[in-house]
């Protein structure tokens, strides 16, 4: 492990109890704190951590957010960008860390002359030859640093870490559990993959059979349990490929649990967007991480 530097807290939240909807299966509902870290890694880290009060330790949950390939649209990006689902999950007892990847936020940097720029570690490549294999074991290898940093600290349990992610940090999610780091427990995506909305156009994915196959090559070696929901009307991921995605997964090796939920809102794809989508996957989330804490 690289030399740690300080730790910057930037923000310090209480909230009461009964914040962002009531838990679900779990009548603890401790009282919350959120902060900004500066993690220490190759490249500069920050992320958004949410906790219960107290001294612990509690077990660790990374938050994985999706993937953008427009450099403005991530010049933009959020500190938080699942808070309500965040906050549900410290609700559960969990520490809560969110990192915000290189190449987003703050990170994005900008050069009049040349636009906006900053490092970016999941690109796919030419879409006629798309690597899905190492865009998601990139955002693994973050994973591995904030977990790395964060199982030192004295509130945390060392060997009790869920991994979560959406969409494209779904993906990466699923890369990680490839490589089956012996502190993950279980790791769950949301509308987890690659490769949608070519050319901006829905229902239109880069290299579906390239995305399958990438799915069995991270199965072969995945042993980590795995929790994967989708929704029926999202338009970068369709029932078709996910039910793809997840029998090659299943049949190279992996293990992995497969939900199709139905309709949400406009594009389901950003159901984990909504507070009022915890109640319909809180449901199978509690009864998987109850299986597998």
């Amino acid at each position: 492990m690289k030399r740690l530097i300080p730790l910057i807290t930037l923000i310090l939240l209480l909230l009461p109890p009964a914040a962002a909807g009531e838990t679900t299966q779990n009548t603890f509902a401790p009282q919350l704190r959120e902060e900004i870290w500066a993690i220490p890694s190759a490249v500069p880290l920050l992320a958004y951590m949410i906790r219960p009060i107290g001294e612990g330790p509690f077990p660790l949950l990374v938050m994985n957010h999706g993937v953008s390939l427009d450099p403005r649209e991530r010049s933009y990006f959020p500190v938080i960008e699942f808070r309500d689902a965040a906050i549900w999950f410290a609700k559960q007892g969990y520490v809560v860390v969110a990192p915000v990847r290189p190449g987003y936020g703050a990170t994005a940097i900008e050069i009049p002359e040349r636009g906006l720029f900053g490092l970016f570690f999941s690109g796919v490549g030419n879409c006629l030859d798309a690597n899905f294999r190492d865009a998601g074991l990139a955002i693994a290898s973050i994973n591995k640093w904030v977990i790395e940093y964060m199982s030192v600290q004295p509130f945390i349990k060392r060997d009790e870490v869920v991994v979560v992610g959406q969409s494209g940090g779904g993906w990466g999610a699923i890369a990680l559990a490839s490589q089956n780091p012996t502190s993950v427990r279980a790791i769950i995506g949301f509308a987890a993959g690659r490769g949608g909305h070519l050319n901006g156009k829905p229902n239109n994915n880069c290299a579906p059979d390239n995305l399958v196959e990438a799915a069995a090559q991270f199965g072969r070696t995945a042993r980590i349990p795995m929790l994967w929901i989708y929704t029926h009307n999202d338009s970068y991921f369709g029932p078709e490929l996910t039910k793809r995605l997840a029998a090659a997964f299943q049949a190279a090796g992996g293990n992995v649990e497969y939900h199709l939920l139905p309709d949400f809102g406009g594009d389901g794809h950003f159901m984990i967007d909504s507070a009022d989508a915890v109640q319909l996957w809180a449901p199978l989330v509690s009864e998987f991480l109850k299986n597998h804490r």
